[in-house]
């Protein structure tokens, strides 16, 4: 029971501070706080305490009456107070909804409004309330129309599993006028059907709505004593990622995200919303990115109706794929839910899991059908014993008895009725008591008349039977419950489907998918670098998020946030975006340990720094120079011609270094020697390949993404012109690149290296001809995607397998299954075509199914294609190999009179 809340009577009728003129506070608590005197009177008030109590009263009221739900039904109490209405209005037509809010009053002591949006809220949750009109639209955010224009009445299902009289513990309303229930009797956890959310004084509660089925079949599972799982549904759809849920104890969290799909390469289209957004808020989002540059788009069409429809315009020269991820980083398009599962058990709001709330939901609905049954068969005895009586009476004609006519008073005839009866109590299951005799001297004439031995005794028997199966139920109360479940399955699950999508998804790192919406200016002489520094040099383009990496020429180097100007520090060598973790980024550098000599090469990567710390990749000794510099995105090696001073006893001057005879290491490595001499110059002779091999590609079904980690399928070793074959089940296909941002449809039937020599063979149907084909074709290289099962969506794939001889096994069905299944050579049936060729029929009758078989004959070798690139540049100077005397005339400034 609630507390009882201060009334307001006691402090506005009594009128107790009327003749009070002036209040002071001349006495002090223990605790210093000043005490409120009323003069002329010797009581006073402590308002502290006062306020200390009240508010106490007015939290506890906030929690177990207005916020928190009860763990019992599953309801708030003004929505358990419109249902019990609604119920008491229902005789199966539609009522308007200000009737409803109107005769709600009669138990909720709070205005209309509160009660229409509770209603409302209800009604859009398609669950209990059958609604017709306009009842707003949670996709869209709009309103209902006004109670007055639209109507409602409870569903079948409410009908069915919230209301019973008689198991109804029942307490007066809040003005004593009227009864309502202190819980209704709920045979179905509805609280997680529906979900729940209320903010209450120091705690909230936020209930995620889950599957109808789901839950059905979790009842089921926990009445069998096995494990289940919940997780939520939304009717908004989209996808969840589960994996943080933590069975929706507080502390878990959840992602929610959009179904976003390309409509062509400049337009993506949205499909859905997360739960609890609307798509006005998505869209003012989406806007919000654009004007804060987070994203690139021409404008954004809302053309919502029945289904979510947002289309996104993207700017020219956009990649779709990364506005996609972009717009799951930056806008609602991507949302983070946090449940916190508080209910109200025992007068007190306890936080449980969704899996404790099942089994408190379970134990309940198995009690309440107990106690139905018990009334049941209470009542079945109690007919059956009346019939009994009935019978007895009327066909030993008890009533004809002339001490039954004679009798003075009712008391007699009452005793020799009871006498009469003698014989027959022992078969009786209970005693017989003046009320069943004087039910009996109630049957009229005419009844007696009527009276058939016959159908009597059928009654009886039935009644036996009613009884027998109840009691059966009572022994088997369990199972009996069990088949509770699994009838409201049967008959209300195929309304409420899963729509929302249980998958996995990846980490999106903003900075990877933040539009390059800045440009990068250094000033090398003042040491500045930054984005507003419209008239220095241009370095390049990036985000406002993104980081910095600043090299100097005495080999320091640092990481700093970009700003729009910013001090790094003088003679700059290098500055541009850093990427974090970042394997593939090598640095080839050659460096002065000192003033003067030696000289050292080294190659490393940089994954990972503290951002503003100062590094150095020299030694650190006193005038280290770098003499060499370069950054290779790929792990590329180039060539350099190393100039050395001339020296007496110095016989070679110049020579060539590759670094792809230098390891890649650390950057605090000092790296190797390259010469002892004093250089003169260091110059690039030609650029080199990758030193780091082909990028090893996986694909992760779990998430429909490629990564470097070695998650989910390998696909092969890719060079930076190598594509990946995309193949859906629809026969569409396509070939993209391998770049992590790349998105893969749900339906997708195979991926992997693209071959454009590659044989493949195909089993399909064909709807435009009815019949089952084969085909043998080769994928043309294609962005766009193509479809090799035609044009009619109706048609279907049965095998697709790239076996170079491939044998399959066609199976008949309809009213073909009494054939024998054919065996077919695919090389030897038809050979090798264009994809868009409709291929060879297989068979006139009617093909089921096509399985594919080992096949009797392997190709003898297959060369594997080996490409190898190797780009030349000339000398940076054009200059060319000279002689040493050559040389030294050019270092020390002679002229030659002569060629």
């Amino acid at each position: 029971m609630s507390p009882k809340l201060p009334d307001n009577n006691d402090i506005t009728d009594n009128n107790e501070y009327d003749d009070v003129e002036e209040i002071t506070f001349s006495s002090k608590t223990p605790s210093g706080s000043k005490v409120p005197v009323r003069l002329g009177d010797e009581s006073t008030l402590n308002l502290s305490k006062m306020y200390q109590n009240w508010f106490l009263d007015y939290a506890s009221y906030v929690i177990l009456e207005r916020a928190v739900p009860h763990i019992s039904d599953g309801l708030k109490p003004v929505q358990r107070r419109i249902l019990h209405s609604m119920k008491r209005m229902d005789d199966g037509r539609y009522n308007k909804v200000a009737n409803i809010i109107g005769n709600t009053m009669q138990f909720h002591p709070h205005g209309d409004a509160s009660i229409g949006d509770a209603l409302v809220q209800i009604g859009q949750k398609e669950l209990l309330v059958d609604c017709q009109g306009n009842w707003g639209n949670i996709l869209t955010g709009d309103g209902a129309a006004a109670p007055r224009y639209i109507e409602a009445r409870l569903t079948k299902f409410a009908l069915e599993v919230l209301f019973n009289p008689k198991t109804t513990e029942w307490k007066t309303s809040y003005d004593g006028r009227n009864k309502e229930p202190v819980t209704l009797p709920a045979k179905f956890p509805l609280l997680l059907a529906q979900g729940a959310e209320g903010i209450a004084v120091g705690l909230s509660s936020k209930i995620l709505p889950h599957n109808f089925n789901e839950l059905c079949s979790a009842a089921v599972s926990y009445l069998r004593g096995e494990e289940f799982k919940l997780y939520p549904d939304f009717q908004t759809g989209g996808f969840i990622d589960v994996e943080r849920y933590n069975d929706g104890e507080r502390g878990g969290s959840v992602k929610v995200r959009t179904t976003i799909t390309k409509l062509d390469n400049r337009t993506l289209v949205i499909k859905d919303i997360p739960y609890g957004k609307n798509t006005a808020a998505l869209v003012d989002s989406i806007l919000k990115a654009n004007d804060k540059g987070k994203i690139k788009i021409r404008k954004v069409d809302d053309i919502t109706a029945e289904n979510v429809e947002i289309h996104v315009q993207l700017a020219p020269g956009v990649s779709s794929d990364k506005t996609i991820d972009a717009l799951y980083a930056f806008t609602d398009c991507e949302i983070s839910i946090s449940p916190n599962c508080c209910v109200i058990s025992d007068d007190k709001p306890h936080f449980l899991t969704v899996s404790d709330v099942l089994r408190a939901s379970v134990d309940r609905t198995k009690e309440l059908l107990r106690l139905e049954l018990e009334i049941d068969k209470n009542e079945k005895q109690e007919a059956l014993l009346f019939s009994s009586l009935e019978k007895i009476f009327i066909e030993e004609r008890i009533y004809k008895d002339k001490e039954f006519e004679n009798a003075k008073n009712m008391d007699a005839a009452v005793m020799h009725v009871d006498n009469r009866l003698e014989p027959y109590k022992s078969s009786f299951i209970r005693e017989i008591n003046r009320d069943d005799i004087l039910r009996l001297m109630e049957i009229k004439m005419a009844r007696i008349l009527r009276f058939n031995s016959d159908k009597a005794d059928e009654l009886i028997a039935k009644l036996l039977d009613d009884i027998d199966e109840i009691n059966h139920n009572l022994d088997k109360l369990v199972d009996y419950t069990i088949s509770w479940y699994l009838r409201l399955k049967e008959r209300y699950g195929k309304n409420y489907p899963r729509k929302t999508v249980i998958r996995s998804f990846e980490s999106i790192e903003a900075v990877k998918v933040a539009v390059a919406n800045e440009k990068l200016y250094i000033n090398r002489e003042e040491g500045f670098i930054g984005t507003g520094m419209k008239k220095d040099e241009f370095i390049c383009n990036c985000s406002d998020i993104d980081d910095i990496i600043v090299f100097f020429k005495d080999g320091k180097y640092k990481v700093v946030k970009v700003s729009e100007k910013m001090f790094v520090g003088k003679g700059i060598l290098y500055a541009g975006v850093f990427k974090k973790n970042d394997k593939r980024t090598i640095y080839n550098v050659v460096y002065r340990d000192g003033k003067i000599s030696p000289h050292y090469i080294k190659r490393f990567a940089i994954t990972g720094v503290t951002r503003d710390k100062e590094y150095d990749l020299t030694k650190g000794k006193a005038g280290s120079r770098i003499a060499y510099f370069s950054v290779n995105p790929n792990g590329e090696a180039e060539t350099i011609k190393v100039t050395l001073k001339p020296k007496p006893r110095l016989r070679i001057l110049q020579f060539e270094k590759d670094f792809s005879e230098i390891d890649i290491k650390g950057k605090q490595a000092m790296g190797n020697i390259l010469t002892k001499a004093e250089v003169h110059r260091i110059q690039l002779k030609h650029k080199g390949v990758s030193t780091l091999g082909g990028r090893e590609v996986w694909y992760d079904p779990d998430v429909f993404r490629l990564n470097y980690e070695g998650s989910g399928k390998f696909l092969g070793e890719f060079q930076g012109d190598d594509m990946i074959l995309v193949i859906e089940k629809n026969g569409d296909y396509h070939i993209c690149n391998f770049d992590l941002s790349n998105h893969f449809p749900s339906n997708l039937y195979h991926i992997e290296k693209f071959d454009e020599g590659k044989v493949w063979s195909a089993a399909l149907f064909d709807a435009d001809q009815g019949y089952a084909y084969l085909k043998r074709f080769t994928f043309e290289a294609s962005e766009k995607p193509l479809n090799f099962l035609g044009e009619n969506p109706e048609s279907k794939l049965f095998l697709l397998t790239d076996v170079v001889y491939p044998r399959v096994k066609a199976i008949f069905g309809g009213n073909d299954d009494f054939r024998e299944p054919i065996e077919i050579d695919v090389d030897e049936f038809i050979g090798v075509k264009s994809y868009r060729a409709k291929g060879k029929r297989i068979s006139n009758f009617e093909v089921e199914s096509v399985e594919e078989l080992e096949p009797l004959r392997f190709p003898e070798s297959e060369n594997e294609r080996q490409v190898s690139m190797k780009v030349e540049i000339d000398d940076e100077n054009g200059d060319s190999d000279i002689s040493n005397i050559d040389l030294i005339d050019e270092i020390t400034g002679q002229m030659k009179l002569f060629d």
